[in-house]
């Protein structure tokens, strides 16, 4: 064999011997480091509430301040979907390997199509009010959580709130109420609750869908406006949104009549509206403003280091204070999972065990710099949302004001209609259901 054969092959060995070591050392890191996916959408006609810039930070933080979930780093990666529901199953697909447990999937569509996937893959999925409302059955959809609140019950916490303005809930009779929603899987959420209302209430529910993404809309205001609606559930989503204000404005209508969903409560839809939006009420499952204590740490460690995620335009809005919260419960879950299976990575049948047993209470939320920012909440094998928590707010043409406290969801009403979607899921898909203690 002469001298240069024997040099490439030497050559070739050592490259194959330095290629493997590369993929060990990344595959130890790797188990170093709880690995935390994060599906966003920093684009596309939605971007407006896909901007996870709060998420980040609040992992930067954890990393920063406290060195990690007891020691244990997290890494945290981005993968931009542009809210389509193709584009998060490739991202999903695309990651899988580096060590998913649990995942966020920011996005209704890219719920519902990753929930089969993720049980067979032993992910932990988290639809913090959104995605399927009936994976709250915990004995179904044990894999799936959605905390604080979902569709159902925030329908009901509305509801609760239109009565009280009407003198109580027996003077809803013979009143019209419009669901002008987004016609998805979202907007649709919504509807078997308020059917039952109107059922109970007397008034009459007129059902208004809106093609997305909302561009065009006048002729369904003008169909509205023909209604004489007393009030109007507005389930709005990006443009549609400030689109929907407009229009209604446009046709006479009282928006201080008009209560959205949390997702229509972005500064960015309303903003965009204009005058249009004044008095526009919504409603939201997290605190608003700055004026928490993790803000103070997230100024010393993040801020102040040069670290936030994106320009800092966002900070303290709506938006970034729901994905700060998301973060936080994600990362309490994991903290209460190692209290139980050792201060290391946990995996997805650990990351399961954690969620179904999360409890946070009002003291642990004060003790994170969270009090009045994230809702306490205590989870069970029956029971994966909680008790449903939402205040409403107002925007007042420059900022939103918050104008009750946070309210519990009617969990009589809905968790009935919860295990009775859950149990039909089971049976076409055939899904197990669990015994619960």
């Amino acid at each position: 064999m002469n001298n240069s054969l024997i040099r490439a092959l030497t050559t070739a060995s050592l490259g194959i011997i330095i290629g493997a070591t590369a993929i060990f050392v990344g595959q130890v890191q790797a188990q170093e480091k709880q690995y935390l996916p994060a599906l966003v959408y920093r684009t596309g006609p939605y971007a407006s509430g896909g901007l996870a810039d709060g998420f980040a930070d609040y992992v930067t933080l954890i990393n920063e301040r406290d060195g990690g979930i007891n020691g244990v780093k997290i890494e945290l990666d981005e993968c931009e979907t542009a809210y389509s529901t193709e584009r998060g199953i490739e991202c999903y697909e695309r990651l899988l390997d580096r060590g998913i447990t649990a995942i966020a999937p920011h996005a209704t569509g890219i719920a519902y199509a990753l929930i089969p996937r993720a049980r067979q893959d032993n992910v932990t999925i988290f639809t913090m009010g959104y995605g399927r409302s009936d994976a709250s059955y915990g004995p179904v959809l044990d894999w799936v959580f959605n905390i604080p609140i979902t569709y159902w019950s925030s329908a009901t916490i509305a509801m609760r709130y239109i009565a009280e303005q009407e003198g109580g809930s027996d003077n809803l009779k013979g009143k019209t109420i419009v669901h002008a929603y987004h016609d998805s899987a979202y907007g649709r959420e919504p509807l078997a609750v308020l059917r039952g209302y109107a059922e109970d209430y007397g008034f009459t529910l007129e059902e208004m869908p809106i093609a997305p993404p909302g561009v065009e809309q006048q002729s369904v205001w003008l169909q509205i406006r023909r209604m004489q609606p007393d009030w109007v559930s507005l389930y709005g989503w990006g443009v549609m949104t400030p689109t929907a204000l407009r229009a209604a404005a446009s046709m006479g209508i009282d928006r201080e009549h008009i209560v959205g969903s949390h997702w229509t409560a972005l500064e960015e839809s309303v903003k965009s509206a204009g005058d249009d939006a004044i008095g526009f009420k919504a409603l939201s499952f997290t605190g608003l403003g700055k004026d928490f204590k993790v803000y103070d740490d997230l100024q010393k460690y993040v801020y102040d280091k040069g670290l936030e995620a994106g320009d800092g335009t966002h900070i303290g809005s709506v938006v970034y204070n729901r994905y700060l919260v998301e973060a936080a419960y994600i990362i309490e879950a994991w903290r209460q999972g190692q209290a139980n299976f050792g201060e290391r990575v946990l995996n997805g049948e650990e990351t399961k065990w954690a969620w179904k047993n999360l409890s946070i209470s009002e003291e642990r939320t004060r003790e994170l710099g969270l009090e009045g920012l994230m809702p306490p909440v205590n989870l069970t094998c029956m029971n994966h949302e909680g008790k449903g928590s939402s205040l409403v707010q107002q925007w007042d043409g420059e900022k939103w004001v918050q104008i009750t406290d946070f309210m519990e969801a009617d969990m009589e009403r809905v968790m009935p209609l919860y295990r009775m979607s859950a149990l039909k899921y089971a049976e076409s898909e055939n899904v197990p259901v669990k015994e619960c203690d």
